[in-house]
């Protein structure tokens, strides 16, 4: 990967001169374009090896472009907030809206390759992230955004001269610390890192560029010349052509299905339910508070057939709460800045921290379930999302997050009966709109929806938890039984693997990583020891 760069590209200043003129107009009219248009997010990374002049590059495109419609986000060490969640959150809290461009200093690439120098991550672990990583990248791209990615390389020699000018100027000096010294002797370490880990993520969707970092004009204008292109590339083509997809595989020619096979005629009398509901709201009252479940944390997912009774039965898991706890985050239809962002954004954004519950109230689902009826994305678009939701659903559970899902099930008379009884009572006219009357027509798409939606997204990590709701205190009951049993079982089982009590994820830098002990640093541990015995014994035979 690093052949081309290490031959030593120039560009002379007369040429540079002569260039940057045009291409810093070109650059400006086409990031005016891309705001104008907010046909895609752009989402430009910056890599390498230290002094290769990643800081210089993202200064000079503010310099060239209109600073309004940027944004650089840096990453350096996660902090608390971000350590109590799953590693890949911050960075879908920190990706441009459809219009911008953002400038990434440090990426889901940095950390990966840091914690391999260090040798805290095998290359099977190595692997595992990069096929992360591009399924990631190729959510992205499909869903309309560009993704490049530069890596700005150095030969070993150059990095040592680089590292001397900076160290040498007055005003560059602060740049360069110990760490970089100490840096530069894991030179080839680092090489073998991440160049394993851009042969594994240079893909067709977000190919890799990689640079000569050593003359400052000739990076400036490949970077600034790639960028124009890919821009106006995208802006001038019309919108990318889907991928092919294989039809809907369908199991139930039978005409039976997990929701026809619903014994729908369960109930719950009055007494019993008022001994159930105390019992396990009292249960779940005790589990949140488990000294266990402060390194967990809980995610409630809510679907179902309209007037199932969803927010019943997330009342009857809040009333057994303490408000501070938990959020509850009602899911509509997407607003201007939601729809500018991928479809999973928006819930990327309320996951819980360490101790705490999110209860959604709609979910990630409507790609599949509203979407997918009402034709609000494409075909590929939803068949897509069930291998995507469940890439998300995987990195929850990964991070130590459980993930409850329901699907509340009503018979079709059962759901008019409430309909009808809710157009009457007034403080009930709210839940019942024209579109509620206008789903019924399509019951039966929606139902097979649903039997796709299970088919394809109950895993072992995150089953889905089909509850028959004709009888609403039979179906809270369930609801909050499972929670409880889930929670029970899960804080029994203990933190997944890779995840320590205390901080989800850990990632430290190398000059804050502790250093794993080994057999020379046995050998120096004890011969420290032997020397503070020693000066201690003298002490002694002094006093």
């Amino acid at each position: 990967m690093f052949e081309s760069a290490a031959i030593g590209h120039k560009i002379s200043k007369d040429v540079y001169k002569a260039e940057v003129p045009a291409l810093r107009a070109a650059l400006l009219d086409a990031q005016i374009e891309l705001f104008e248009r907010k046909k895609m997010p752009v989402l430009v990374l910056i890599s390498g090896q230290d002094g290769a002049g990643k800081g210089e590059t993202i200064n000079l495109l503010y310099e060239w472009m209109d600073p309004r419609f940027l944004s650089t986000l840096a990453f350096a060490d996660p902090t608390d907030e971000e350590r109590e969640r799953p590693h890949m959150w911050r960075y879908w809290r920190s990706l441009p809206p459809k219009g911008r461009i953002g400038i990434f200093a440090g990426s889901w690439y940095s950390d990966p390759i840091r914690e391999r120098l260090l040798g805290h991550m095998s290359l099977k672990e190595l692997d595992a992230r990069a096929d992360q990583i591009n399924r990631f990248e190729a959510m992205l791209v499909n869903e309309g955004a560009l993704v490049l990615k530069f890596w700005f390389h150095l030969t070993k020699d150059a990095q040592r001269k680089r590292l001397k000018s900076l160290a040498s100027a007055p005003r560059t000096a602060w740049r360069v610390t110990q760490w970089n010294w100490d840096r530069l002797k894991t030179f080839d370490k680092l090489q073998e890192a991440a160049g394993h880990m851009l042969r594994m993520t240079n893909t067709p969707q977000a190919p890799w560029v990689v640079l000569d970092g050593s003359d400052d004009r000739y990076r400036h204008l490949t970077v600034g010349k790639v960028m124009l292109d890919a821009i106006r590339a995208r802006l001038a083509s019309p919108e990318p052509a889907r991928p092919p997809v294989a039809p809907m595989v369908r199991v139930d020619t039978d005409g039976r299905n997990v929701l026809t096979e619903l014994d729908l005629t369960l109930k719950m009398e009055e007494r019993q339910y008022e001994s159930e509901l105390s019992r396990w709201q009292a249960r779940l009252f005790e589990l949140m508070r488990d000294p266990r479940f402060k390194d967990r944390a809980l995610v409630c997912a809510f679907e179902g057939a309209d007037a199932a009774g969803k927010g019943g039965a997330i009342r009857r898991i809040s009333a057994a709460l303490d408000a501070r706890q938990y959020q509850i985050v009602p899911v509509a239809a997407p607003n201007e800045a939601e729809k500018a962002q991928p479809y999973l954004w928006r819930f990327w954004h309320h996951l819980p921290r360490r101790g705490h519950l999110t209860i959604f109230d709609r979910t990630w689902y409507g790609r599949v379930l509203v979407e997918r009826v009402e034709g609000f994305c494409s075909e590929s678009d939803w068949l897509r999302a069930y291998s995507e939701i469940n890439d998300f659903e995987h990195e929850l559970s990964a991070a130590g997050i459980i993930v409850i899902k329901f699907w509340l099930q009503t018979s079709r008379d059962e759901q008019l009966r409430r309909f009808e009884e809710r157009a009457k009572v007034p403080f009930k006219r709210f839940k019942i709109t024209e579109e509620d009357w206008r789903n019924r027509d399509k019951w039966d798409a929606y139902q097979q929806a649903v039997c796709d939606m299970v088919e394809r997204t109950s895993t072992g990590e995150a089953p889905w938890t089909l509850v028959e709701s004709d009888d609403k205190r039979y179906a809270r009951v369930k609801v909050l039984r499972t929670v409880c049993e889930r929670l029970e079982a899960e804080l029994a089982r203990g933190l997944p693997d890779g995840v320590h009590a205390g901080a989800w994820d850990r990632i430290l830098s190398p000059e804050t990583a502790p250093a794993r002990p080994g057999k020379s640093q046995a050998k120096r541990k004890s011969k420290g020891q032997g020397k503070h015995k020693a000066r201690k014994a003298g002490q002694s035979k002094k006093d």
